[in-house]
């Protein structure tokens, strides 16, 4: 019974409040490397805005909502293995809705001001991209490893609904432990 009693503790826990992450790619070196897992705060934007300079996790694919009997049986499998999670990305929000987002010389500007970026690789190259407004509703999300990021320069901002939550601490391995 105790046993039982923990594992529904713990999909109650995944599916509403906190969730870690593996990272498979090195789309946001160096903030993050491969392997490394975070820990997602699934609350924050119910409770809060999404800020510029954010880590968040966001389901890529447009797949229906799901219930709550249908998220915790999702979890259910997935925390016994029986399951592969859904595949989710992580990037960090560049541009909020109604900012107009651009690249050139470089540099990232919102709405014509150069956006200060210190967690980029010195060195790091950018194409330039054309003065684009981002929606209402939605985000424009980039990895810090610009060169080898499928963002959306490429897939278009991400829809509010599809964030699944920010992360915040990084938590494998222990020698990387800390905060985002």
């Amino acid at each position: 019974m105790l046993v039982l009693v923990a594992l529904v503790i713990a999909v109650v826990v995944k599916t509403f409040l906190f969730q870690a992450f593996y990272i498979p790619s090195g789309s946001m070196l160096e903030t993050l490397q491969i392997n490394d897992r975070v820990m997602v705060n699934k609350l924050s934007y119910r409770f809060g805005d999404v800020h510029r300079g954010d880590v968040v996790v966001f389901d890529r694919r447009n797949r229906p909502e799901e219930g709550v009997p249908e998220a915790l049986l999702r979890n259910l499998l997935e925390s016994v293995g029986l399951r592969t999670p859904e595949a989710d990305l992580i990037k960090r929000v560049i541009g909020l809705p109604g900012e107009t987002i651009e690249i050139h010389d470089n540099t990232v500007h919102i709405d014509g001001v150069p956006l200060d970026e210190p967690y980029l690789r010195r060195g790091t190259r950018m194409p330039d991209f054309p003065a684009q407004e981002v929606p209402d509703g939605t985000y424009f999300v980039m990895g810090d490893n610009r060169n080898s990021s499928r963002d959306s320069r490429v897939d278009g901002p991400v829809a509010d609904e599809h964030i699944v939550g920010r992360a915040f601490v990084l938590v494998w391995p222990p020698s990387r432990w800390g905060g985002l």
